[in-house]
């Protein structure tokens, strides 16, 4: 169904206005965000326009000034080759290199017969293959590449894949992690780890087209990027996971759940399908590549079964100890979390609610058709 002329009318200067306010925003100082909803409370009340409208306003103006880039960058084409540049990473990576500029290759697993001519003159070949192929995929590169080559991947564990790099080629290497996953279209607003090896001076360009597109790059050493790994991925993962097989096993029917579900419920299940509608070997290899990974799984479920006999055993004062004792790690960060899972569950109450209204037009619109 076509948008009426006149609500494209209202759109347009809606647009225009936000322009303005953006600019405006910038040029003069960025008030709170909670100077800005509180002041024309009543003058929302008196127009009838929600305060959730007037907060996304708000908010996304906010992050429009916190995500326009502010690096220049200057582009000297380069000839890269991306390794498993069909894959879902690969794709985002060549995307993103082409349309800075560069001239852009691609070497999959069935094309090495290519390999002397896609990697020989490369000024930098970037892998994204499977972590368990990762290692071997290095080692059958640097055959090929010269040794002014930069050579760098984005595998989730860090120390066995710069450690390889570093060994089997002479030249710049560095170690990517793209802390995002599908559905992301740029570097806007995205968190990329690097974990420099060896020459930073070769391969500071890269770092300076992510950072000019918006993107967030933290550096640090390999053996740290990996003990960061173990929470921020292997145990999250973990617990997703297992949590996701339980009420497929409880036989749980998550739709009509849904029915009856609070906003963070909702987000909760949303993450667990959102895990089990990807590639089952990118989780399962996270969560195996390191004996540090399996260990600290390991230490959770023994926690878990702590927590659970205390439960069977109705034992109130023990498991309000153990509430109190985690409560003291999190005590420092909670005006922090509140805020932003606040967040969260007014953004999916407000995208649930747009949604009931679109929902019940077009019935209405079937029902008179």
């Amino acid at each position: 169904m076509a948008i009426p002329e006149q609500l494209q009318q209202i759109d347009q200067s809606l647009i225009t206005l936000l322009r303005e306010r953006i600019s405006t925003l910038a040029a003069l100082g960025v008030p709170s965000m909670q100077e800005q909803l509180s002041n024309y409370k009543s003058l929302l009340m008196q127009m009838g326009v929600s305060e959730c409208a007037w907060s996304s306003i708000i908010i996304s103006s906010m992050a429009a000034l916190a995500s326009t880039p502010s690096l220049p960058y200057e582009v000297e084409p380069r000839n890269i080759t991306v390794i498993g540049g069909r894959g879902v990473m690969g794709r985002f990576f060549t995307d993103r290199l082409v349309a800075a500029g560069h001239c852009v290759r691609i070497l999959e697993y069935d094309g090495w017969e290519q390999a002397d001519s896609l990697l020989g003159n490369a000024d930098l070949v970037l892998i994204c293959v499977p972590f368990k192929g990762t290692l071997a995929v290095i080692q059958k590169v640097a055959q090929h590449v010269a040794p002014t080559t930069i050579l760098a991947d984005i595998a989730s564990t860090k120390v066995p894949t710069v450690e390889t790099m570093l060994d089997s080629h002479p030249g710049p290497v560095v170690g990517l992690h793209p802390m995002f996953g599908p559905g992301v279209k740029s570097f806007l607003s995205q968190k990329v780890v690097v974990c420099p090896g060896r020459e930073p001076n070769a391969f500071q360009w890269f770092l300076d087209l992510m950072e000019a597109e918006g993107g967030k790059l933290i550096t640090c050493t390999a053996e740290e990027h990996d003990r960061m790994m173990v929470a921020v991925q292997a145990i999250r993962h973990f617990a997703t996971f297992s949590l996701g097989v339980f009420l497929a096993e409880e036989g749980i029917s998550i739709g009509q759940s849904l029915d009856f579900a609070s906003p963070i419920y909702r987000t909760e299940i949303n993450l667990i399908n959102r895990l089990f509608a990807q590639d089952a070997s990118l989780y399962i290899d996270i969560m195996l590549a390191s004996p540090d990974r399996c260990e600290a799984i390991t230490r959770l479920t023994k926690t878990s079964d702590r927590l659970a006999n205390l439960l069977a055993q109705e034992n109130r004062a023990a498991l309000m100890a153990e509430f109190e004792v985690a409560r003291e790690t999190y005590r420092d960060d909670a005006n922090r979390a509140l805020q932003e899972s606040n967040h969260i569950i007014n953004t999916v109450s407000n995208f649930l609610a747009a949604n009931d209204v679109e929902t019940m037009h077009s019935s209405s619109a079937l029902a008179f058709s």
